[in-house]
């Protein structure tokens, strides 16, 4: 009997153990094949931007050696055709413009209606909540004539529209933090003489830092990759066309299109996104595990 139960003790630590190894191991297969999934398209316009147009259709998958390698050609082309540095600074200003007052004005919205309690702030937030499932289609020509009627044509009437847009998540997603901040806090700098704008600047605003930053991503990365808004409100006949706007231009029609340029445009649009991305994911982890055991 003494050796018995020895016996039990190993088989019961050996079992879980190669089964934990074995999901280890189907967890990982899938990770890189996920990876494999979404970098395979960066990886085919990039390789692509250093190969001839005709060669681009003829042979999509081959590597740009040889005849096929052209260079730099198709980012010189495609520099001259678009005015891509123009457009990437109006890109820039309207992009951290936007993301700049979604972050203030929804943070503040977000922590009203969850702290005042009443049928306003509760009708309000169900139609923050609401418009996340409106598709755009419903309400784009709706928009392009009140953008038009209030001359939102250029690049800050550009903010104010996506102020509109990015209100519904970016709300859901703060009043979500801000329910896990202990009112406790907030009482005790009330006592200490806070005023309401004092206690929400100086004692909440901190502690959003983490969701701030995490909403600030995805507005970001929003913002920067639309096509759809700027090319409906702004056109094609102002000077304060978007990067992906100005990349559209290069899709011609009846063969014209240049496939090399475009495909280079593309890789230099996509750079600057992919730069604050891989600079500040870790923030958007830090925002949803703070935001998850808070309270």
């Amino acid at each position: 009997m003494s050796t018995a139960a020895p016996t039990r003790t190993t088989a019961q630590v050996s079992g879980p153990s190669t089964g934990g190894a074995g999901a280890k191991i189907l967890l990982h297969v899938v990770l890189v094949a996920l990876t494999l999934v979404f970098l395979g398209p960066l990886m085919f316009i990039l390789m692509n931007s250093f190969k001839g147009r005709f060669f681009i259709s003829d042979q999509p998958f081959a590597l740009p050696l040889g005849d096929y390698f052209v260079g730099a050609d198709n980012y010189l082309n495609g520099l001259q055709a678009t005015g891509f540095f123009t457009a990437m600074g109006w890109s820039f200003l309207i992009t951290i413009l936007s993301v700049v007052v979604i972050v203030f004005f929804c943070a503040m919205t977000a922590y009203y209606i969850t702290r005042v309690k009443s049928r306003w702030t509760s009708a309000l937030y169900l139609l923050f909540v609401f418009s996340m499932v409106v598709p755009f289609q419903m309400v784009m020509f709706p928009t392009v004539k009140i953008a038009d009627i209030l001359n939102l044509d250029n690049p800050l009437g550009m903010v104010v529209l996506y102020l509109g847009f990015g209100s519904g998540l970016s709300v859901f997603v703060f009043s979500g933090f801000v329910k896990s901040i202990p009112l406790e806090i907030e009482e005790a700098s009330m006592i200490d003489g806070c005023g309401p704008v004092q206690n929400y600047f100086r004692v909440v605003m901190p502690m959003l830092k983490p969701v701030m930053i995490t909403v600030a991503i995805l507005n970001a990365m929003w913002v920067w990759n639309d096509y759809l808004l700027p090319y409906l409100v702004i056109g094609l006949s102002t000077p304060y066309k978007t990067i992906p706007v100005v990349v559209q231009q290069l899709v011609g029609s009846y063969g014209s299109n240049d496939m090399g340029a475009l495909m280079a445009m593309l890789v230099l649009a996509i750079v600057p996104i992919i730069v604050f991305y891989l600079a500040s994911q870790k923030y958007i982890i830090e925002g949803v595990v703070a935001g998850a055991v808070k309270g």
